[in-house]
């Protein structure tokens, strides 16, 4: 995939029940940074998964924002991300190689459910 084209990213912030409450914080902080970005459809926030889901090992909700939304949004994470793990992956089409070999992790790297993207 020499030649891959990023059509955009995402941030998995990962939380548990000890930290519920901060990662709900953290998104609704998203939501108020980057509420001209959310409007403008650079940037968008997912559900609040209370459960693990597809590759992902703990409970989490995602970010999801364009490239031209990358200058912004990932310094901001790295800064305000409250001690909560976050995986940043491209989308690129090949879902296996982005969260494997092409992901960037802030805080601890959990170990991914990569069969649930092998189906």
């Amino acid at each position: 995939m020499q030649d891959a084209t990023i059509s955009g990213f995402h941030a998995h912030v990962y939380f548990d029940t000890a930290t519920r409450e901060r990662a709900l914080a953290l998104r609704e902080r998203v939501g108020r940074t980057f509420a001209g970005a959310v409007a403008a459809k650079l940037v968008s926030i997912g559900r609040f998964h209370e459960k693990p889901v597809g590759p992902h090992p703990r409970w989490s909700f995602q970010i999801a924002f364009a490239p031209a939304a990358f200058e912004r949004v990932v310094p901001w994470l790295m800064l305000n991300r409250d001690g909560l793990t976050v995986l940043l992956h491209p989308e690129t089409g090949d879902a296996l190689g982005d969260h494997a070999e092409r992901a960037l992790w802030m805080g601890e790297m959990l170990p991914l459910d990569l069969d649930a993207l092998r189906r």
